[in-house]
């Protein structure tokens, strides 16, 4: 990767094995893709309007922005679902989802380029990878 990755924790105490799963995570995206030129996650949790009894019960947002060549590629886990908040309120579970999310967009940008290359002619660039 050119650019080190950026990890940031926004109401959430930083944790050194969160920012080492996290890294974990990073590397295994680069094995599958060589050309990231860099990458930035943010661990949020929102505070809670509610008394601070629930604060416990407030799910981890991530977030993840991977630079490849043509733009960027973008994962938001903000879950919507009953079922999603409840297993986010597990920091590890919501890192594992947002990542899977971003190795699906990746797959697909890969595959999308693979595509591309092979139906251009020599010298072109599709207008969709710029």
């Amino acid at each position: 990767m050119q650019i080190p990755i950026k990890i940031a924790f926004h109401g959430v105490d930083k944790s050194d094995a969160v920012e080492e799963r996290i890294r974990e995570k990073v590397d295994k995206l680069e094995r599958y893709f060589d050309r990231i030129t860099g990458c930035r996650v943010a661990v949020e949790k929102h505070h809670s309007s509610k008394s601070h009894l629930n604060a416990t019960t407030i799910p981890f947002h991530v977030s993840v922005i991977l630079e490849v060549p043509g733009g960027d590629l973008v994962v938001k886990r903000d879950p919507k679902d009953r079922n999603s908040l409840k297993d986010h309120e597990d920091i590890n579970i919501a890192v594992r989802d947002a990542f899977a999310a971003m190795e699906r967009q990746l797959k697909d940008y890969v595959s999308r380029r693979w595509r591309t290359s092979r139906t251009q002619p020599p010298g072109e660039v599709s207008e969709e990878l710029q």
